[in-house]
């Protein structure tokens, strides 16, 4: 994406390695009690090695999910240690959901080399999704048995019911028309990227403040905010998937159109006046060549797609800080927090 996208604070890259690096033990300790086939397959889908498990000679990913998780656990007032377990389940759950999101989306990529289905093949990378998914359940419910631990793991299960949710309304958007009454509505667009997006980040901020003993309204602060940052996340994702660079995103630049996606900036395009020549153009796949996605980028941006996506992100990033602002958090991962939250959308970190 280019400097004309969210303008927010440069990201936290020593926090986020200081959070991975927390982390990665816990993490590696958890995949190597699976299956070994199974575990090759997911420390290549982690980015720790190769086909064959050599080890990895590219970034692991920025780890995300598991700053948030030990975040959420120093803002309540606890260790970062007290949300590794949160940390180790929802990057689990995070890269199951990657692995089957690329098979059914026919992703050929993922950071910039093959996706797991496309190196191991179609049935062990929904096998593989399939361990990651048990592993990440088994991972925080092995924990002492406590109230703060039972609450974490209903957290995760009603957040995983939710990726569930928005992914399947992700998919029957697929089957929908571009305009009419049956095309799909930005509201309902918002709230598909809430549930697929959205769920597991505030899971993860939520999870780390729960393990750590966090009153119940203020993990509830915590997953609301995640929830909209994931919303912004998402909106980014839209941004990049039709105008990134190839080289930060690992996949061909106007993927989505030609895909043809029901992404954010799109739908604003196509409630804003003029827009019939996009949405015809968009109605006949046999014309999104490579001429005709420039093309559709070009009338989506001129439609004020573009400005419009980045106007929603950007609000959803003030209602994720305002909440992170009514919460009771510690000072210095609160302040840690905000400036990692403000940079996630625009995902150049």
């Amino acid at each position: 994406m280019t400097s004309t996208a969210l303008q927010s604070p440069p990201a936290a890259p020593l926090v986020l390695r200081r959070c991975r690096d927390l982390v990665a033990p816990a993490l590696a300790e958890a995949i190597g009690g699976l299956h070994p086939w199974v575990a090759e397959m997911a420390g290549y889908a982690l980015g720790r090695c190769e086909i064959g498990g050599a080890p990895a000679t590219h970034s692991q990913g920025k780890g995300v999910r598991q700053a948030l998780a030990v975040l959420g656990a120093e803002a309540a007032g606890g260790s970062g240690e007290a949300g590794v377990p949160g940390a180790v389940a929802v990057e689990l759950v995070h890269t199951f959901s990657l692995l089957h999101d690329d098979i059914m989306d026919g992703d050929a990529l993922r950071r910039g080399r093959p996706a797991l289905w496309k190196a191991y093949g179609t049935g062990p990378a929904v096998l593989a999704g399939d361990a990651l998914f048990a592993l990440a359940v088994e991972t925080l419910a092995a924990g002492p048995a406590t109230a703060h631990a039972a609450a974490a793991v209903r957290h995760l299960t009603t957040a995983l019911r939710d990726l569930v949710r928005g992914q399947a309304d992700d998919l029957l958007f697929a089957d929908r028309p571009w305009t009419g009454p049956e095309a799909v509505g930005v509201g309902e667009y918002e709230a598909m990227a809430e549930h697929k997006t959205g769920a597991l980040l505030g899971c993860a901020l939520a999870l780390g403040a729960q393990l750590a003993g966090a009153p119940r309204e203020t993990a509830i602060a915590l997953d609301r905010a995640g929830r909209h940052l994931g919303v912004a996340f998402q909106i980014a994702d839209d941004l990049l998937g039709i105008w990134g660079d190839p080289a930060i995103t690992g996949k061909p630049v106007h993927g989505d159109l030609r895909q043809g996606k029901k992404t954010l900036p799109v739908l604003v395009a196509l409630n804003a006046p003029g827009h019939p020549a996009l949405a015809g153009l968009l109605a006949s796949p046999a014309d999104l060549d490579d001429s005709g996605v420039r093309k559709a980028a070009a009338l989506v941006e001129r439609a004020g797609g573009r400005a419009g996506a980045l106007r929603e992100a950007r609000r959803h990033l003030a209602a994720a800080d305002a909440l992170l602002a009514t919460a009771s958090l510690a000072p210095r991962p609160a302040e840690e927090l905000r400036s990692l939250l403000s940079s996630l959308a625009h995902r150049t970190i």
